[in-house]
């Protein structure tokens, strides 16, 4: 809680009466007084707009994570408690596979030496070759998804601040915790775009940002 300046002659017993101050002085402690609480006022607005900011971006990341979970590695790649590898071609692609045959290559699984056979023949089999590519093409989805989610929330509260210009604080927390859901979202999903696309999502930016700019401060 501040105290006016001015306000500390009223108990300074060694301060002359207000009576006798002279006017200019006065008017100068009350200029001071002013500019004071304006500073008070400025940095208490900031500290509403911030604290809008990140509420509203987790509220954004918590909220899409319980309405529309992520799958999980292990939902498409189950880990049994005793994994059996496949010892041939046909039997690790039958249960979905990718098989890798060659002499003396790193991790590879030596096959059973047998008369068909030669004793430098090698061979591994990577079981989650097929669950993988599916968790995969899923998880590019949802990164999909969470990018336009994360885009309309980020719209909506740049449009939201800018209907409430008449609250700055507020109006301020909106636009800053817009554009950040905004660059969120676009880096989440960022390597997964292709270029021309990305060419499209920052011209659509710039051109709102312009807009939402002209007609702010041209009002």
């Amino acid at each position: 809680m501040w105290i006016p300046f001015s306000c500390l002659f009223l108990f300074n017993p060694k301060s002359r009466p207000l009576g006798r101050l002279n006017r200019s002085k006065w008017h100068n402690l009350k200029k001071f007084d002013k500019l004071d609480g304006m500073q008070d006022s400025k940095f208490t607005k900031w500290i509403l707009a911030v604290a809008i900011l990140i509420v509203l971006n987790l509220f954004f990341l918590y909220a899409i994570n319980v309405f529309y979970p992520e799958s999980k590695y292990e939902a498409y790649c189950p880990r049994e408690q005793v994994t059996v590898i496949p010892e041939t071609q046909d039997e690790c692609v039958a249960v979905g596979g990718a098989w890798t045959e060659g002499p003396n290559q790193k991790l590879m699984r030596p096959l059973p030496h047998t008369e068909n056979l030669s004793e430098d023949s090698f061979g591994y089999c990577d079981l989650s070759y097929t669950c993988a590519k599916d968790y995969e093409k899923a998880r590019s989805l949802y990164q999909r998804n969470v990018f336009v989610a994360r885009v309309v929330l980020g719209v909506f509260s740049l449009l939201l601040g800018f209907y409430l210009t008449a609250h700055a604080p507020v109006s301020l927390g909106f636009l800053l915790g817009g554009i950040l859901s905004l660059i969120i979202g676009t880096a989440g999903y960022w390597s997964e775009m292709q270029d021309y696309l990305r060419v499209v999502v920052l011209g659509v930016a710039l051109a709102v940002l312009i807009w939402l700019g002209v007609k702010k401060f041209s009002a």
